[in-house]
Order: C-alpha cells, then sequence, then structure tokens
C-alpha cells in the first residue's frame, strides 16, 4: 500500500488488483478499510508466491544500498583516521582512483577537523568513494 506508482507497477499484478490497490491509496478511512477488504478477496483468487518475490527485491534492494553507503562511510572514516594505508587499501579496491587527490582530501579533512571548521573535505571524500564505487558497478 505504501509504495510508489512507479514500483508497483513493476509487480506482476492483474489489472483489477493493480487498479484496486491504486484506488485505496486515494480512499480514507471506512472507504479505505472495504477497499483492503476487496483487495484481500482478490488476492485470494490468486498465487501470491510471484508478488510476494517481487516485494522481497524491493526490500532487500533498499537494505543493500544502505548496507553499501555504511561500508563507503567506514571506509571514508578509516582514511582519515588511518591515511596512506587505507589510501592503498582503496586503491585496490578501485584501481581509477586518483591516488593524489585522495592523499590532498585526506589532509584537507584532517586540517578541518583540527581547525573545528565544517567538514566539506570529509563529505567530498565520500561522494569520491560513491562516485569510485557506483563506477566499479
Amino acid at each position: 500500500m505504501g509504495l510508489k506508482p512507479s514500483v508497483l507497477e513493476k509487480f506482476p499484478l492483474p489489472d483489477d488488483l493493480a487498479e484496486a490497490i491504486k484506488d485505496a491509496q486515494r480512499f480514507k478511512n471506512e472507504a479505505k478499510r472495504r477497499q483492503l477488504q476487496y483487495i484481500g478477496k482478490l488476492m485470494r483468487q490468486i498465487e501470491p508466491e510471484p508478488i510476494q518475490a517481487a516485494l522481497d527485491k524491493v526490500r532487500n534492494k533498499h537494505a543493500q544500498a544502505s548496507a553499501e553507503l555504511h561500508k563507503l562511510e567506514a571506509l571514508r572514516d578509516r582514511l582519515v583516521e588511518e591515511g596512506d594505508s587505507a589510501i592503498e587499501e582503496v586503491l585496490e579496491k578501485f584501481p581509477s582512483a586518483d591516488r593524489q587527490r585522495l592523499r590532498q582530501l585526506v589532509r584537507q579533512a584532517n586540517k578541518e577537523k583540527k581547525q573545528s571548521k565544517p567538514p566539506k573535505a570529509y563529505r567530498e571524500i565520500f561522494q569520491t568513494l560513491k562516485e569510485l564505487n557506483d563506477d566499479a558497478k
């Protein structure tokens, strides 16, 4: 019910069920309750496995993307803390990475941290890692 229409269109739903779900998203209170009962009736007439598989795929996609971003954040933190040893790891993982630019950003991030300035370079390191990760895919 809480899915966007663009995501919902990708689900293997019969036309009448898809239309009923779209209607339910517009309805309020009692009308929504009745529409949900109608959707339940329609769902009992079809096989739920393909729909469940599509829903699991959507949920896992978000979880994977979130986990990937957390890994990149941890790598950024290691870059700032450890310096050259972490840069070597980044270069192994992403051969297209610019060593000189990474070192410059790490030095700048440490300098900003010492001077209590806004973490501009810290954010830029993350954006660089994110771009490298996207290019690697």
